[in-house]
């Protein structure tokens, strides 16, 4: 095997786990738990602000 066949190898193998990994974080399965992640920042903001309320009263 010469290296230019090497490096065709080699890119598409990136290219299937590139495929793999687009495909994995747009599945329907994942969705909630990307969601669950991308609104935990203001779960967080809302946990302090409770924290805080209960302090002043």
């Amino acid at each position: 095997m010469d290296y230019g066949t090497f490096r065709g190898v080699l890119t598409i193998i990136i290219l299937v786990v590139f495929i793999g990994i687009v495909v994995w974080a747009y599945s329907k399965r994942r969705k909630s738990a990307f969601d669950e992640a991308a609104n935990m920042i203001f779960d967080e903001n809302d946990a302090q602000q409770d924290k805080d309320n209960k302090r002043e009263s």
